[in-house]
């Protein structure tokens, strides 16, 4: 039976960073993974090839609508899709094959198979080729998938997932979208951009839940703008093909008709066929694994990250939960800043986000101040002809130390990194202010929003 020092089961974002991780400091590793293609579902069928779509849709719609204010004349413009598509699935080969190269560089041994932990220090890989390996330390890094909802009958071609929304050979003349959170809002705004009609459907009263409220209501103006049509307060009880049209039934409404239909109502644990139960590793209601400080579950040598443990479901994420498990177990510490941990939307504009909301802010009396500046006033910005939005700082109104920043404009999801650094330095509005950020950049919103937290921006 092979015997490794450590074993991760899964090669996600989370995944593959831990192995690498732990090779580097000096185990024998290996990773066990049920797909051909490493990388996990954000480089395969999510993060990588949905920006892949949204880039190239946005490039088609500037194309279209856009480049005569610059100066830039066509006589026409034309879609190919397979072309498009071939880009995107180009990119993701070329990412995966990397990975590939790192386990190789870092002398990780790949196991291709099922991971199933069979008891505490014994892996067994199912698959073509079966075997079980042995190992001191187990990490589970299985990341998550598309959450169902009751009445919404998949058949992934027509009512689908956004793994399936990514491949459309055709651009539907009428897509659903259930779910108005990152994921249903990015391929929305893709399929809108490439020709369809676009409904967004959302439980709530309000899209993006959990990003700042006031944040979420301007993004939503300028998405109706575009031509999103949004319905809120909306309960799916219904989704399903009939043969030739879906049907989306709504509580209290008429049914909705169209071509396509994309769940998208966010997404659970992946742990069918772990083998959790059986070593009895404890799990919550919602089926994530529990863990402590150092990612250790309630069994000694099994260890879970990313997706399958509770936080927010980004890759970033996992990858810092990875490289921190791992040196948990190697050098008995580890630490990850969840309060440092950025989201972004990549719509046109972006949405980024890091730290407190102002809806937080308020529900847990924190005094704070605030500083905001549009992107309108930017000279970058107007050169660019990206002009919406603007950036929001908040920072305590005793201290001054950065409790928040939430960004909706021109390569937010770029911006808020330095947002990201100066919360995990315990920063304050004043050292961004301070700081000297290059003209011409959009990088100088964030200065002046930082300036204006007390009243003091330069160019508003």
């Amino acid at each position: 039976m092979p015997t490794h020092d450590l074993v991760v089961i899964g090669a996600g974002p989370g995944g593959y960073v831990a192995a690498i991780r732990a090779a580097q400091l000096g185990l024998n590793v290996a990773c066990v993974e049920e797909e051909q293609a490493l990388g996990g579902t954000c480089l395969r069928v999510g993060c990588i090839p949905s920006k892949a779509m949204l880039e190239a849709s946005e490039l088609y719609s500037m194309a279209r609508s856009h480049l005569a204010e610059f100066g830039v004349t066509m006589t026409a413009v034309s879609l190919d899709l397979p072309t498009m598509l071939k880009r995107k699935d180009g990119i993701v080969s070329q990412l995966t094959k990397g990975v590939e190269g790192l386990f190789r560089k870092n002398k990780v041994t790949r196991y291709f198979g099922h991971g199933r932990i069979k008891a505490a220090g014994v892996v067994a890989v199912e698959g073509k080729e079966p075997q079980e390996i042995q190992a001191k330390h187990i990490v589970i890094a299985t990341g998550s998938k598309s959450s169902p909802l009751n009445g919404v009958e998949l058949d992934g071609t027509h009512v689908v997932t956004s793994t399936e929304a990514l491949s459309f050979t055709e651009v539907p003349k009428h897509l659903v979208v259930i779910g108005a959170g990152y994921i249903g809002l990015e391929m929305g705004c893709v399929w809108k951009r490439l020709g369809a009609k676009v409904t967004v459907l959302e439980f709530l009263d309000r899209i993006l839940p959990g990003m700042d409220s006031e944040m979420a209501a301007e993004a939503q103006k300028v998405f109706t703008k575009q031509g999103l049509e949004f319905k809120l307060g909306t309960r799916v009880t219904s989704a399903k093909y009939d043969g030739q049209k879906c049907i989306v039934e709504c509580g209290g409404s008429e049914p909705i008709h169209a071509d396509k239909v994309l769940l998208s109502v966010g997404r659970y644990p992946n742990a069918d066929n772990l083998g959790l139960d059986v070593v009895h590793v404890a799990r919550d209601s919602r089926g994530r694994v529990q863990v402590d400080q150092l990612f250790r579950t309630t069994i000694p040598g099994i260890y879970a990250i990313g997706d399958m443990i509770g936080g927010p479901m980004l890759a970033h994420k996992a990858e810092e939960e990875g490289v921190a498990c791992i040196e948990g177990i190697v050098h008995g510490h580890c630490h990850v800043n969840y309060d440092a941990i950025p989201g972004v939307v990549y719509t046109d504009p972006e949405i980024a986000s890091v730290g407190k909301t102002e809806d937080q802010l308020k529900e847990a009396n924190v005094p704070y101040k605030k500083g905001v500046f549009p992107f309108m006033a930017n000279g970058r910005a107007k050169a660019l002809g990206q002009t919406e939005g603007r950036v929001k700082m908040l920072a305590h109104a005793q201290t001054d130390r950065i409790l928040g920043v939430h960004i909706i404009g021109p390569r937010a999801g770029d911006l808020i990194a330095e947002a990201v650094v100066a919360l995990e330095f315990g920063a304050s509005s004043e050292d961004i202010a301070r700081s000297s950020h290059a003209h011409p950049t959009l990088a100088e919103v964030m200065k002046e929003a930082a300036l204006n937290v007390d009243g003091r921006a330069i160019h508003m």
